[in-house]
């Protein structure tokens, strides 16, 4: 064939020239919120292994670094007076205060997480959980988790044994006034069975990843479909 038949050949409705334009997705938000031993670290690490897509928001804190703990992987450690100076400049989406410590999540990550179509994972409060309704509601999907009973997280707290005696009594007094806010979230767990409380977790975050809203390029591609392309 030569080259001035291949140049005005025309190509096959399949080709690339003719297809529609591809619709991509923007990211979400997902976050986990629960009384400690609740199940939500569990939940949120099984869910990083099992879902190539979504990372891990690395919150900063004033508190201590424990041992097990690596800076900017768990989390970022700073004083008090860089944490306040972040909150100044308006370099954090949510901050709060939990016992005697600042938690925050840094603003510009999660900002480039969800512009390139990645979804970003939260283990916060729900005072943090407010905040992000506050600032970013359509990018955010919420779940609250759960216990099985008051007696099972009891159990897992002492279990754990990463807390001295007085701080799990203060944890368990906590507890309830932490759960008060279920109603405020989009999801509830109900962690009996971490395994079916993982698949429960993941048939959220499939739902939600196909909303209308979160789906770019959708009109476009739309138009070109009944254009014939």
């Amino acid at each position: 064939m030569s080259s001035e038949t291949a140049a005005g050949q025309q190509q096959a409705p399949g080709d690339a020239a003719s297809a529609a334009p591809a619709v991509g997705r923007r990211g979400l938000m997902l976050v986990l919120s629960s009384p400690s031993g609740a199940g939500k670290t569990t939940l949120s690490r099984m869910l990083l292994e099992h879902e190539p897509d979504i990372e891990l928001s690395v919150s900063v804190t004033t508190r201590a670094r424990r041992p097990v703990e690596r800076d900017g992987v768990d989390y970022q450690f700073v004083d008090h007076e860089a944490f306040l100076g972040m909150v100044a400049r308006d370099e954090l989406l949510e901050y709060a205060q939990v016992f005697d410590h600042y938690y925050g999540t840094p603003r510009a990550p999660v900002e480039n997480t969800l512009s390139s179509g990645r979804d970003m994972l939260f283990d916060i409060d729900w005072q943090g959980t407010q905040q992000l309704a506050e600032r970013a509601r359509q990018d955010l999907v919420s779940v609250f988790i759960l216990p099985p009973s008051t007696q099972e997280l009891e159990r897992r707290l002492v279990a754990r044994a990463q807390d001295p005696p007085a701080v799990v009594l203060r944890r368990m007094a906590k507890a309830a006034d932490e759960m008060s806010h279920w109603a405020e979230y989009d999801y509830v767990i109900v962690n009996e069975r971490v395994e079916s409380s993982l698949l429960q977790l993941k048939a959220i975050l499939t739902a939600e990843r196909l909303k209308r809203h979160r789906l770019t390029g959708l009109s476009d591609f739309v138009k070109a479909l009944r254009a014939g392309r």
